[in-house]
């Protein structure tokens, strides 16, 4: 009958769909278990980091006055503080991580809306992109594209920030840009996921005391530093390992917001296909019922004839 065939089909289809999204599903929860497990490993180190620059870069702040800090020859220390060409358009760097696959469910999704709403409020965006997903969206889109970065989903290495921070220290320190954004996916928990914006570059004390109060980080007045050989040679070695870390921390935190999306997004779409498939199974029941009764009616009708 066309009808039963029809609906076997539909069944077939619908089981090896289902196969996939289990699939997906499974090693989306085992890479979520491992980049939360590196997550909790890292985010303590870099968050010591961050206090630790934090602390340094007050002390000079509180010392020597914004308009007091040294300028030497080479411009990249300068800009650390903020120091621009107030002649040169402003241009300002979008660093946005997004993923190299799909099946995500509005991960994707929500940050091309929070990069579009931020370069709305900023002036000459000039995007920085790690993902082949972003690419594909952004290559359409009006925003100048400087590089694009991809890790083949894999989780992120402290190699792969580094590669990342030095392109950015190098084009910073060139003037291609005076300031530094990075987009991200924050894992508030496992249900929450949603776009994050820091400002990586110039360093600021007041945007970075902001950022440690989320960690309850109570300032320290009493701290006395010596630097040598210099001020400027310290935050010339100091500030690219405070990039690196920062970047790391947002990959890995973006990566295991990722595999969230994509666990939430395939264990929904294996209840839909469940859902289907026991309709379809009705269904069919009901088909084939129907052809049974058909047939039995027809031998039944057709052996009253005959002993007529």
């Amino acid at each position: 009958m066309p009808n039963l065939r029809d609906v076997r089909l539909r069944m077939r289809a619908v089981e090896q769909t289902l196969k996939v999204t289990r699939a997906m599903d499974l090693i989306s929860t085992a890479k979520l278990r491992k980049g939360r497990r590196t997550l909790e490993d890292v985010e303590p180190y870099f968050t010591r980091i961050q206090k630790s620059v934090y602390d340094i870069l007050n002390n000079v702040w509180k010392k020597t006055g914004a308009a007091a800090l040294p300028d030497g020859e080479n411009p990249l220390e300068s800009k650390f503080f903020g120091r621009k060409n107030s002649k040169a358009p402003s241009r300002r760097a979008v660093v946005v991580v997004t993923s190299d696959k799909g099946l995500a469910g509005g991960y994707n999704a929500n940050m091309f809306r929070a990069v579009s709403e931020l370069a709305r409020e900023i002036q000459n965006p000039i995007l920085i992109l790690i993902g082949n997903i972003g690419y594909r969206y952004f290559v359409n889109s009006p925003f100048l594209i400087l590089e694009n970065f991809s890790f083949q989903s894999k989780l992120p290495e402290v190699d792969d920030a580094k590669e990342i921070a030095d392109y950015l220290i190098a084009q910073y320190s060139w003037g291609m840009f005076d300031e530094v954004f990075i987009v991200y996916t924050h894992m508030y928990s496992s249900v929450k996921l949603e776009p994050a914006v820091r400002h990586i570059l110039p360093l600021s004390p007041d945007r970075m005391r902001e950022e440690l109060a989320h960690f309850e980080y109570e300032e320290r007045a009493d701290l006395q530093f010596e630097y040598l050989p210099s001020v400027e040679a310290v935050f010339a070695a100091l500030v690219p390992l405070y990039i690196k870390g920062i970047i790391y921390g947002c990959l890995v935190e973006a990566y295991a917001s990722e595999q969230s999306a994509r666990m939430a997004a395939m264990s929904e779409a294996s209840q839909s296909a469940e859902e289907m498939l026991e309709s379809l199974r009705i269904r069919y029941n009901r088909e084939r019922q129907a052809g049974i009764t058909q047939e039995m009616t027809e031998i039944v009708s057709g052996s009253a004839a005959l002993q007529s």
